[in-house]
């Protein structure tokens, strides 16, 4: 069997180049995907760009891992076209398109121990056999040390807590340096420190240059932290905008079909969304 470091010592795919700010760096256009013979996304129209946060929320059922998947190329689009770094998605072959986006499921599993360290480099697996290869330990190292799993380097994967493992495999994605991050509730498993900062983390590699686009729950996080939000709703984008304009309460209350109050931060102005509750 092929090993992983052999798929990707392919020497003749293009590299990347840094992309220009502001320039699309994946785009949907009329996305729709049908799953178990229904229709998950319907005619679905989203671009995210160099140097931007967009996030993707809505209830449970809206599509908003569908949509994350259909973006990474890793799940077929039953109409519509994706496109990353200009070209088609299915342009790409498998090694290139790994040098151009990094993907972050809900789920972190492997079936064996592998030391943290381990599973950090293999985001590097990418650029086996490219010019860059020499930044792999660079890499690694700045990865583990921005998600603060350093100090348990050398421990098994299989060890770690919920929450230790989401930071791992966050490091992963990082360390492959790939211009578009996809990443898929990030924060779910993460107490409140470290919920923030994976989101500085997504800030931080959008001041970079990168583009990222992040599956939230909190609907908190995605105004404090996205520069667009895209709000779904059975399978299609409701609205779509700076979360100070699109999180009002009577888009959120008929999305979720949760009547919900929204407040201006009283320092920053970044909407507070409250459930309304029974006195």
């Amino acid at each position: 069997m092929m090993a992983l470091r052999d798929l990707f010592a392919v020497r003749t795919r293009e590299l990347p180049s840094p992309p220009a700010p502001g320039s699309p760096a994946v785009e949907a256009a009329g996305l729709s995907v049908r799953l178990g013979g229904r229709r998950v996304l319907d005619s679905v129209d989203l671009t995210a760009h160099a140097g931007e946060v967009v996030a993707l929320v809505g209830p449970n059922g809206a599509g908003k891992s569908t949509l994350l998947a259909a973006l990474a190329a890793d799940l077929p689009a039953g109409s519509g076209e994706v496109r990353i770094d200009g070209r088609p998605a299915t342009a790409w072959s498998a090694p290139e398109l790994a040098l151009r986006r990094s993907v972050l499921p809900q789920s972190a599993a492997l079936s064996f121990p592998f030391p943290v360290e381990d599973v950090v480099r293999m985001g590097r697996a990418p650029w086996s056999g490219t010019e860059r290869e020499d930044e792999d330990d660079a890499a690694v190292a700045a990865a583990m040390a921005a998600t603060e799993v350093t100090r348990f380097a050398g421990r098994p994967f299989s060890a770690l807590s919920g929450g230790e493992k989401a930071r791992v495999a966050l490091a992963r994605v990082l360390a492959q340096r790939a211009p578009l991050m996809l990443l898929d509730e990030p924060t779910a498993a993460l107490d409140l420190r470290h919920q923030e900062l994976v989101l500085r983390i997504c800030r931080e590699r959008a001041a970079a240059g990168d583009a990222v686009v992040v599956v939230l729950h909190d609907l908190g996080l995605a105004a404090a932290h996205a520069d667009r939000a895209a709000v779904l709703h059975d399978g299609r984008i409701a609205e779509l905008g700076p979360p100070e304009r699109v999180f009002t309460g009577e888009l959120l209350g008929e999305v979720y079909r949760q009547p919900v109050e929204v407040f201006p931060h009283p320092r920053t102005g970044t909407p507070l969304i409250v459930p309304v509750r029974e006195t």
